[in-house]
């Protein structure tokens, strides 16, 4: 698989004339996949079926509206509005597979809560069914703290960016975004720490 997407990535290069049509069609499918890669930390129904059918969804949006829409006579639609389109597009098709197929193995539910811990509101039918067959025990369940994790993710965020933003501005030596965009990841990093450890705080979680 590995080989044929290498090759497929090289035949793909061909049909792009500068670096802002990669950057743009990335783009756009980081924008319809994001939703998902955050929800699938809460919510124990999305499965391998929904990554992979958003994926290839986000990617056919992303080069019809690079490659398709303006050559079928259609008005230009603005960057702004391709990201809505393409998240709204992605997600709805992202769904609509997650309830055709079936769920994630109870087994390996109950192992990626044991390991990862989330919040258990998005969880709430995987705990009760282990609670059922003895795979979990009371002790293993957490409340949570969903506020503050959904609060880390944007915050993580505005980190990671703030870091990629900042490498970029450097190695082209715009000095005064670069600052910014660092001041930018550094607050973020040492604001997520902070997070980390309100979450994993013993002495805040209230346990069932």
């Amino acid at each position: 698989s590995t080989v044929a997407l290498m090759i497929l990535a090289a035949l793909f290069a061909l049909l792009l004339s500068n670096a802002l049509q990669a950057f743009n069609i990335l783009l756009q499918i980081g924008a319809g996949t994001g939703l998902l890669f955050i929800l699938r930390w809460f919510w124990w129904r999305i499965n391998a079926y929904s990554e992979i059918s958003a994926m290839i969804i986000s990617f056919l949006v992303a080069l019809y509206f690079e490659f398709a829409h303006g050559a079928l006579g259609f008005e230009e639609f603005k960057g702004w509005q391709k990201l809505i389109a393409g998240v709204l597009i992605t997600t709805a098709g992202w769904i609509i597979v997650t309830y055709l197929t079936s769920p994630t193995k109870q087994s390996k539910l109950v192992s990626f809560y044991k390991l990862i811990q989330p919040a258990k509101g998005g969880w709430k039918p995987v705990l009760e069914q282990g609670l059922a067959d003895n795979t979990l025990q009371a002790s293993d369940i957490r409340t949570g703290r969903l506020p503050m994790e959904i609060l880390g993710m944007m915050v993580g965020c505005f980190t990671v960016y703030g870091a990629l933003f900042a490498t970029g501005y450097w190695l082209y030596g715009a000095t005064a975004m670069a600052l910014v965009a660092t001041a930018i990841a550094v607050v973020g990093a040492l604001v997520l720490f902070w997070i980390w450890g309100k979450v994993n705080d013993p002495e805040e979680e209230i346990k069932n």
